[in-house]
């Protein structure tokens, strides 16, 4: 039977970077039972591509994809990015033997703007032909953004059809929250999605109290944001549907992400999504 590969967000475990170090982070990862990662929101110094490297060799950890803009996510902004770091970027690409690259999100004086969208995607499309040069693939993370429409047509929908080089890293929470079906959504990117977040979606507890029933303002923001990023297999989603979606699809990395884990340690979310993966017949995706 084909299969996937389950891995992990690291996006989630900046702060435990920060704290125990790359290696270890990895190490804790490892012994959690994960084979893979996505690199998101870690500094990419030479100690912490070190470390990475280290660990990946060390605990069989394969390094699924790194991150980096296209552009900065604001005109003048820190931090690396593809057109001004594309070597740097390559290397370190070869260095974690990683052959996919993802951009985030759209830099964020773009949204909401189609024509300065799909010029970036244009700019996007390029840079995937440069990358594949090098055997390297460019993705795009989509998020609920994209669902907005055009002429009655997504703008993701545009964007995949103005290109042919760029993979759309599809994430089924935000395609949820856009209202529209993960499972034959993600039918439909057949072809452009190595890769695919697995994120749950679940209804939180409304908690109210004496001052939010004064202030209906108040009251109200919290009844309408009671959405939130669920440990996989802790919410509403039918994640196997979508996990046999995305490998019919092509998705080669399924990998576990939770924006906020509301006060819990993102290691214990992780094991949570982690077994309840292996109940649901995921063991030997790991």
């Amino acid at each position: 039977m084909t299969k996937g590969k389950i891995g992990v967000q690291m996006m989630m475990l900046k702060g435990k970077v920060e704290e125990i170090g790359a290696y270890e982070t990895m190490k804790k990862l490892h012994e959690l039972g994960f084979g893979a990662v996505e690199v998101s929101q870690i500094p990419m110094t030479e100690e912490n591509v070190a470390e990475l490297k280290r660990a990946s060799e060390e605990f069989d950890i394969k390094i699924a994809a790194l991150s980096a803009g296209l552009e900065p996510m604001l005109p003048g902004a820190p931090g690396e990015t593809l057109s001004n770091d594309f070597d740097k970027i390559v290397n370190d690409c070869k260095t974690l033997n990683c052959n996919f690259i993802r951009i985030g999100m759209l830099p964020l004086n773009v949204m909401g703007d189609k024509d300065q969208i799909l010029a970036f995607i244009e700019r996007a499309e390029a840079m995937a032909e440069r990358l594949a040069e090098h055997g390297i693939e460019l993705y795009y993370h989509t998020h609920h953004i994209e669902f907005q429409k055009f002429d009655g047509e997504f703008l993701l929908d545009i964007m995949k059809n103005n290109t042919s080089k760029l993979g759309f890293e599809l994430d089924v929470h935000w395609i949820q929250r856009a209202g529209v079906n993960p499972i034959t959504f993600v039918q439909q990117y057949k072809g452009r999605i190595a890769l695919l977040h697995l994120k749950d979606y679940r209804i939180g507890k409304l908690e109210v109290n004496e001052e939010d029933l004064k202030d209906m303002g108040k009251f109200f923001n919290k009844f309408t944001n009671l959405i939130e990023f669920a440990e996989v297999g802790e919410g509403n989603l039918d994640i196997k549907g979508v996990i046999e979606a995305g490998l019919e699809s092509g998705a080669q990395y399924f990998l576990i992400e939770q924006d906020d884990t509301y006060g819990r340690d993102p290691f214990d979310c992780l094991e949570t999504s982690a077994n309840n993966l292996r109940e649901l017949g995921y063991a030997d995706w790991f």
